[in-house]
């Protein structure tokens, strides 16, 4: 029985590519397409949008292979690519709207017991404010600090703050409804 490393694997297929190996660049482009989508829904809504943004970000990626140093996982460079990908494409937009402070108050709300679906939680993750939303996923999924947020995308280390703040208390808030609504049925 052989034995196939993965990284060699990648490797070979990294390699092929780089010298414009359409064979390989459709197996690379196969193998983490579908991953990458989910990471551009993550900050774009419209689906169409975020296939649109998907496929630039990996003309990026075949573009600049070259650079890639194999220091970290393939599949992290590429994530960066894509989630850097659709926040050019928000801040050209220029209709990111952060929240105020004044907006939510300081009680805390009990979620526990919640029980919810990957889907749930990301149509949760959808509605909340662009400005929320990206800075959300930015923190709490991408693994950002605020500091970086704030360069990436243009705003101060605070607002990052008070915008995951505000981001944790709606979907707190939408958790405690969800909660309320399973009751009410059962």
């Amino acid at each position: 029985m052989k034995i196939i490393d993965i990284h060699q694997e990648e490797k070979k297929l990294i390699a092929l590519a780089i010298d414009q190996n359409r064979v390989a660049q459709k197996k690379l482009y196969a193998k983490f397409s579908s991953k990458m989508l989910g990471v551009c829904r993550q900050y774009i809504k419209d689906l169409h949008h975020a296939e649109d943004l998907m496929i630039s970000a990996f003309l990026k990626v075949f573009l600049n292979l070259k650079n890639f140093e194999h220091k970290g996982s393939f599949e992290g460079w590429i994530r960066k690519i894509m989630v850097n990908e659709c926040i050019s494409f928000i801040r050209a937009q220029k209709n990111i709207s952060f929240l105020e402070d004044e907006y939510f108050s300081e009680e805390s709300i009990d979620t526990t017991d919640i029980n919810l679906t990957v889907e749930e939680i990301q149509l949760m993750i959808d509605s909340l404010p662009d400005g929320c939303k990206m800075v959300f996923n930015l923190y709490a999924i991408e693994g950002y600090k605020h500091k970086e947020i704030a360069e990436m995308i243009g705003i101060s280390e605070g607002t990052s703050k008070s915008q995951l703040s505000h981001a944790r208390k709606m979907l707190q808030e939408q958790l405690l409804h969800s909660k309320i609504y399973r009751h009410e049925i059962q």
